[in-house]
């Protein structure tokens, strides 16, 4: 980047280490998939920490884990409404839906019973399953946000009854391998920080202990390092690859629930946190282990994305710098637009394209790229949406008021579009055309 935006970003991760009294800290932004910045401060083992150099995820686990679990979805092995008896049978809390555990909207206590399970050795899933047999549910299951790292151990113990195999194997084969993220492990390995608790009152360290979690590993278990959490980052934004279909992502960018239904700033989606700032709306997600800090936000809209480690259980604002390297890349050096080029569009899908009607109210209909339409208002707002193709003159709604809804083509005896059928409202190429089947029917007398 230009050195005056690099010297922006260096200062403002100078002064969070400093201020905050961080033993290390590492940062980059992400643009087009790739690290386009990157800096440190701080020392680990006497010399700077680089991207290769690992720290504790903590819960950006989770939406790792997430990842998996709408894989499985998507292949058709579950739904994101059965309930989590179905998959993992036996439970005290069995109603639950897998939906409501991605979301933190189970009502599952936080944190597992006993011993605090981030400074604790683990047990395996009987354990974990034995000491949630009564008052795991804190909350109505749907009731209301209430974040919970139990969840994430149930999705972990799905994940591996559905593939036969553990979370971790499940995840390395499906998600980290394709994405190359050859450095996110469950235990360090290389270089990598240690993790330190800074004393309130007086600038000395305390090396924080780093157990194996056990079933409560899928809560927060793994390490990674700067070059992998850019691919990560990258991915949260639509940079997929082969591991979901960017619709996919998209969903789990959707609010599922917020922290207030008036003026929200900050909500979760399926395994995603959602941030709103400033005009902008990121996900991605923060984690926290006993010693280490990160985050990793991208804002979908600009392409833009950030991430950071610090190895301290407390002090430095996170998500806070997350979102300001973002916000001084972005004013500093906008992302440019892409340049725009003739799509290859079906010359047979040119016919749909134009004015129609929704009764008087006149719409336009587009083509987008691998056969889309675009239906917006022509004048002022209104229900907008893309559709998606699912067959022969079949559409499916992805955004606004049409998501999930069907839109098909009426042709003529000359096989020419005549009218649209949307959720049975009925367009045509005139303001109630009389020989479309308009419901109700349409006055003899006509307009006067």
């Amino acid at each position: 980047m230009l050195p005056t935006t690099e010297f922006a970003l260096l200062r403002r991760i100078a002064t969070e280490q400093s201020v905050n009294r961080a033993p290390s800290l590492v940062a980059a932004v992400v643009r087009d998939g790739a690290i386009v910045w990157s800096g440190a401060r701080g020392l680990v083992d006497g010399t700077p920490p680089d991207t290769g150099t690992q720290y504790r995820l903590g819960s950006i686990t989770k939406s790792l884990v997430a990842a998996v679990v709408l894989r499985l979805r998507d292949e058709g092995r579950l739904d994101l409404n059965d309930p989590i008896d179905k998959h993992v049978p036996g439970t005290a809390f069995g109603g639950v839906t897998i939906a409501q555990l991605l979301a933190h909207t189970s009502g599952l206590t936080s944190e597992s019973p006993g011993s605090w399970w981030e400074r604790s050795e683990g047990g395996p899933w009987a354990d974990l399953e034995a000491s949630l047999a009564t008052g795991a549910a804190k909350h109505r299951p749907g009731r209301r946000f209430h974040y919970s790292n139990v969840g994430y151990g149930v999705l972990g113990e799905l994940v591996a009854r559905a593939r036969g195999t553990g979370w971790l194997d499940a995840l390395r084969t499906e998600v980290l391998g394709p994405l190359g993220m050859t450095r996110t492990t469950d235990h360090p390995d290389g270089r990598h920080a240690r993790g330190w608790a800074v004393h309130p009152f007086a600038d000395v360290v305390l090396p924080e202990p780093a157990p194996d979690a056990g079933a409560m590993a899928p809560a927060g278990q793994l390490w990674s390092c700067a070059d992998d959490l850019a691919r990560w980052t990258a991915f949260v934004g639509g940079d997929t690859g082969e591991v979901l279909h960017p619709d996919t992502v998209a969903e789990m960018r959707e609010v599922a629930t917020v922290d207030d239904g008036d003026a929200w700033t900050a909500g979760y989606g399926l395994g995603l946190q959602l941030v709103r700032t400033g005009g902008r709306r990121l996900a991605g997600h923060t984690g926290s282990m006993p010693g280490f800090l990160a985050c990793s936000m991208i804002d979908p809209a600009t392409g833009t994305g950030a991430l950071a480690f610090a190895n301290t259980t407390s002090g430095v604002a996170i998500l806070t710098l997350v979102l300001d390297l973002i916000a001084i890349a972005d004013e500093q050096e906008p992302a440019l637009p892409r340049e725009w080029r003739p799509a290859d569009i079906d010359p047979a899908l040119l016919p749909l394209t134009g004015l129609w009607h929704w009764g008087p109210a006149p719409f336009h209909l587009r083509v987008l790229a691998n056969g889309w339409l675009d239906l917006t208002p022509a004048t002022g707002p209104g229900r907008a949406s893309r559709f998606r193709p699912t067959g022969d003159d079949e559409w499916l709604g992805l955004d606004g008021y049409y998501a999930g809804e069907t839109l098909r083509v009426h042709r003529d005896a000359e096989g020419e579009p005549h009218h649209l059928d949307l959720a049975t409202f009925v367009f045509t190429r005139a303001p109630y055309d009389p020989s479309a089947p308009i419901p109700g029917g349409v006055d003899e007398g006509g307009w006067r």
